[in-house]
């Protein structure tokens, strides 16, 4: 069988996790210039998007290791793989944990463009080629998918922050 299909399913999957995040930035960040943003929330929402982005990236790796499941091996990893470099440029999403890393937003927005070109690319093709329809059904359909997610990981970053913060103010009030 040709192996085109499988890179297409491996690009699919890293869209579906990473593409969405281009506008998800964007609306937040639009979101967090707002001064009732800013008094409702207590917060700089926009500081939290590297983590929800580097949760994003923690979940793919869980699909990775599922994937990979039972043998973790290097030799079934490079069977497994057609496309390494990009999962590998995906799997570094996870260094958004890092605080010197994250603290620069507009890292994790260029790191997320990379995948959102694959849509572009695509809807370009589309458009001047002539290229199948269902190709760009499915993009769209993944891209839905990766701004749910995207957006998803952004509200339980943002609820997680605002628990601890909370917690963390019950404490020093107390004392």
């Amino acid at each position: 069988m040709d192996n085109t299909f499988f890179i297409y399913l491996e690009r699919l999957e890293l869209m579906a996790f990473f593409s969405g995040y281009p506008l998800v930035y964007l609306f937040i960040r639009y979101a967090g210039d707002f001064r009732k943003s800013k008094e409702l929330f207590k917060i700089n929402i926009v500081t939290l998007l590297p983590y929800a982005y580097a949760l994003v990236g923690v979940l793919f790796l869980g699909l990775q290791l599922k994937n990979l499941y039972p043998d973790y091996s290097l030799e079934h990893m490079k069977l497994v793989t057609q496309q390494p470099l990009l999962k590998i440029w995906g799997l570094l999403a996870i260094l958004f944990w890092i605080p010197v890393i994250s603290k620069k937003t507009i890292l994790s927005l260029i790191h997320s463009l990379v995948f959102f070109f694959f849509i572009t690319k695509d809807l370009f093709t589309h458009l001047f080629y002539s290229a199948d329809q269902t190709v760009i059904k499915n993009d769209m359909n993944i891209y839905s998918t990766s701004l749910l997610l995207n957006f998803g990981s952004f509200i339980f970053v943002m609820l997680i922050c605002l628990l601890l913060k909370k917690i963390n103010s019950k404490t020093t009030s107390a004392q």
